[in-house]
């Protein structure tokens, strides 16, 4: 490179070429060292059935994956993983972003397993950037207590689009998770608000994480999410915020009285608490017994179970026909001719899509 300061205007003042840098990779690197052991399907299910948090990640990110190659290898470890499953109680958590579910977790976490012992898994629905498709999945730095415990396992997921703000693979991580011993599954949602049915339609306990200030019983009214809540928890209730949460308590007491009485017969309950210093924990966790003696007693546990495997059928048939429906080669060859015409004017989109789907029943 030429340098201005070698002219003969600058007499006395000279700048040398400089040294060609080297690689900032190491020439003698051998890359097979770093490769990944690829593991077989005996090898991962024997290892999630002894409790091996390792096999079991590498269980959830074939889950995860959408190579088909991955998602073979992991229907066939989930198959084999279904007959020792069923057996943890499930606990869905939403709430507003910014109400504390992280905090929240890991003090509920440490609480249940220090009261009740046995096995914790986290599954921590992180926001997926609708741009870059990117996550930052950083929930785990905010669940310092249960990050270090032993008997704690916590999987941050990219949402990836999936409606309700659940993974569309958390429902088989479930299953993983269950076959490798933890009794106690807590599902951190994204928080969208009122599309939160995909998580419960896979948790036994659906509780809902509200802060003061949020609006009078008028506008709990209008939040759907409310309708489908076992219970409901108002988070921050210290310092100077105590009044103003006792009052957003009472507002939502009122607000349940215009819902109508649940399918399983419980009387929902609305409480305080603070997760930062940790108040009022042991008296939300006592409001969760109470449900789960409840409904066992009336019989609505397992037939909430029935219903949730009837309706995970019917999603993984919905999610099979659109996968099928899209990979079809006479489809994709299809759509941008029927993207163009839809963009121009010259078809209606319902006209568009149902020669589409006359096109494919034509082709199967």
């Amino acid at each position: 490179m030429d340098h201005p300061e070698n002219s003969e205007e600058y007499k006395g003042l000279a700048v040398n070429s400089g040294v060609d840098q080297p690689s900032i990779i190491n020439p003698y690197l051998n890359r097979k060292r770093f490769t990944r052991r690829q593991y077989t399907v005996d090898e991962i299910v024997g290892g999630i059935l002894q409790g091996n948090v390792t096999m079991l990640s590498q269980a959830v990110t074939l889950v995860e994956s959408v190579i088909p190659e991955h998602q073979e290898k992991a229907q066939q470890v989930i198959e084999r993983c279904l007959p020792y499953s069923g057996n943890s109680v499930r606990i869905g958590i939403s709430g507003v972003p910014g109400a504390g579910k992280s905090t929240s977790i890991d003090e509920f976490g440490v609480h249940v397993l220090e009261r009740c012992g046995g096995k914790l898994a986290v599954l921590a629905i992180d926001p997926s950037s609708e741009r870059s498709k990117g996550s930052i999945l950083g929930d785990k730095t905010r669940m310092e207590k249960l990050a270090t415990h032993p008997d704690a396992f916590i999987r941050p997921s990219p949402s990836a689009g999936s409606l309700g703000g659940v993974a569309r693979k958390t429902r088989e991580t479930v299953i993983l998770c269950e076959a490798a011993g933890f009794d106690k599954i807590f599902i951190e949602t994204v928080g969208v608000g009122q599309s939160e049915t995909a998580c419960h339609s896979m948790v036994d306990f659906f509780l809902l994480i509200q802060v003061a200030g949020t609006g009078d019983e008028l506008q709990g009214i209008k939040r759907g999410i409310m309708e489908i809540s076992d219970g409901i928890v108002i988070n921050k209730c210290d310092g100077d915020n105590v009044k103003r949460c006792e009052m957003a308590a009472q507002n939502f007491r009122n607000a349940l009285h215009f819902f109508p009485q649940p399918e399983s017969g419980w009387d929902r309950k609305v409480l305080t608490y603070s997760g930062f210093y940790g108040y009022g924990i042991k008296e939300v966790w006592d409001m969760i017994y109470q449900y789960f003696d409840f409904v066992k007693l009336n019989g609505y546990f397992d037939y909430r179970r029935r219903q949730q495997n009837k309706y995970w059928m019917y999603e993984t048939i919905d999610n099979g026909l659109r996968s099928h429906f899209y990979n079809n080669p006479v489809i994709k060859e299809a759509l941008h001719r029927m993207e163009k015409s839809v963009q121009q004017g010259e078809k209606t989109s319902f006209m568009a899509a149902h020669d589409l789907m006359q096109l494919y029943i034509n082709n199967i």
